[in-house]
């Protein structure tokens, strides 16, 4: 049996953004939700037009939904990281934030905001994998400010060490780590959870049209476009500023020997030498060393 890659746009949306069950059961275990406050249930909502990140046009994917606390629930999966992608998922959450309530509408009708954004990309150079971000006081972490929160988890920086903690999320991350076309046997700790286990049957290759396998190898095309593209430009920006660090350099140094040539200078005009010595070893013109 052949399974799919859970992090392509068409199994990513056929399993979180089709059924809510299995959405409902991945929130609660990759979001830092209280006990108390875990999701019940979810409706879907459309997702929105936001500014494009350059070269990940086609490569976001995204399911949105409220809960039944009217909580708002971004799920992103990116294969491909750039600086941009951060500052388009705070305007994106942000956005969905304040487009909550029309005008005269009172502030404490607002509802939290939760951005939760898989990366199968290193962004960070710490070795967690798991980034929570939210609104707080600089001189007291505890002091918080209510309404965004952001996730960021870096997929390639995952392993299953222990799952004895929070092992609900370790199995979610298993699932979209592990599992893809070269899966022959899956690990049976998945199966275990009856959640995970009916995604793990959503990959199943006889369960997809050949229309919808042609569109899924066609992703991954653009996946490697777009990567390669990053990649180049990245490249590009390394080689021009290693150029213009041996500019600047070489102005550096270009600054220096002129100073030591006036300084040259300023000695030798105190020793009463002729302007035409002067010249001779230090190779400024007349006009310079009248200034001196």
């Amino acid at each position: 049996m052949r399974y799919l890659d859970p992090k392509n746009d068409l199994t990513f949306k056929k399993i979180f953004g089709e059924h809510p069950k299995l959405l409902i059961s991945f929130l609660n275990a990759l979001l830092p939700l209280e006990e108390g406050k875990l999701i019940k249930s979810i409706t879907y909502v459309p997702g929105e037009l936001v500014p494009q990140v350059p070269l990940m046009k086609n490569t976001i994917v995204d399911v949105r939904c409220t809960d039944q606390c009217n909580r708002q629930f971004i799920v992103e999966m990116q294969m491909n990281w750039t600086t941009s992608f951060m500052q388009r998922v705070l305007f994106n959450a942000a956005k969905a934030y304040v487009k909550q309530l029309d005008k005269g509408d009172k502030y404490e009708l607002l509802h939290p905001v939760y951005a939760l954004n898989l990366i199968d990309d290193v962004f960070s150079k710490t070795p967690d994998y798991y980034h929570h971000y939210r609104i707080v006081e600089t001189g007291d972490p505890a002091g918080r400010i209510e309404g965004l929160e952001f996730v960021f988890v870096e997929l390639p920086k995952f392993e299953a060490v222990s799952v004895s903690e929070k092992k609900l999320q370790i199995l979610w991350l298993r699932f979209l780590t592990e599992i893809n076309e070269k899966t022959e046997k899956v690990p049976i700790e998945m199966l275990s959870d009856p959640d995970i286990k009916k995604a793990v049957e959503c990959l199943q290759e006889s369960a997809f049209s050949k229309e919808e396998l042609e569109y899924y190898e066609r992703y991954w095309d653009r996946v490697r476009t777009e990567r390669t593209l990053i990649n180049e430009t990245a490249s590009k920006a390394m080689q021009k500023g290693r150029e213009e660090g041996r500019e600047e350099e070489r102005l550096i140094q270009q600054e220096k020997q002129y100073q030591k040539k006036l300084n040259l200078a300023i000695i030798m005009k105190k020793d009463g030498e002729s302007f035409e010595k002067i010249i001779k070893y230090t190779e400024l013109s007349k006009e310079e060393i009248e200034k001196l």
